[in-house]
């Protein structure tokens, strides 16, 4: 057996894996740095990506299958905020999303959301339960691709997919990352917080500046 895939400890019953506990501490040190809108929150996000992949795979395919988008996004997110940071700051500058990209993000979560679950429907070793996962699966994409893009909205996605995300976690027998969801939810709140607040700030002189 692998060692990642071997007991780290037992909390409140749970069985809880090195693979997953190391995984899920990475990706909320991802989410961390994604608050302070520092480039290193992709190579951290991709590295919980590649543990959590090996956590999954071989029975839970559809989980994996997720790990594996969620690394190809965080490379896409990486080279994103690269070119697109401030130069002054070295950080990204957050900015809320235009009502056709809230559309084009709304519409694509759901049509994606549809069309995965029929596709872990149609083949069950895929997913244990097809609609909760495929959920969750399309809305990191778009969380993580607002976050690229420095949406501020990309921490009421996160929100959404954390809703479903901590029971099916328990459910799969991934009591960590249950945990951690929890710990997630509150790091969204003030991350969002934070965004939030300055993508007011960035927005207030473009309206001050507009014409009566």
């Amino acid at each position: 057996m692998n060692s990642l895939d071997s007991e780290a400890f037992t909390l409140l019953g749970q069985h809880i894996l090195w693979s997953d506990m190391l995984g899920n501490v990475f990706g909320l040190a991802a989410l961390a740095l994604g608050w302070r809108r520092s480039l290193w929150t992709w190579p951290v996000q991709f590295v919980s990506g590649l543990i959590l992949f090996a956590a999954f795979y071989g029975h839970l395919t559809g989980s994996a299958g997720k790990q594996a988008v969620v690394m190809a996004v965080a490379l896409y997110g990486f080279w994103q905020w690269r070119r697109g940071k401030n130069t002054a700051s070295g950080q990204i500058s957050p900015r809320f999303a235009t009502w056709r990209e809230r559309a084009a993000m709304l519409g694509a979560a759901a049509l994606g959301t549809v069309a995965v679950a029929l596709l872990f429907t149609a083949y069950p070793s895929l997913s244990w339960d097809p609609w909760p996962d495929a959920y969750i699966f399309v809305g990191t994409i778009v969380a993580m691709y607002a976050q690229a893009k420095g949406m501020t909205e990309f921490w009421i996605a996160w929100l959404l997919v954390d809703l479903v995300g901590v029971p099916l976690n328990f459910a799969n027998g991934y009591a960590f990352s249950g945990f951690v969801y929890v710990i997630y939810g509150a790091l969204v709140l003030w991350g969002m917080r934070d965004w939030w607040l300055r993508s007011r700030k960035a927005a207030r002189p473009v309206l001050e500046g507009a014409p009566a």
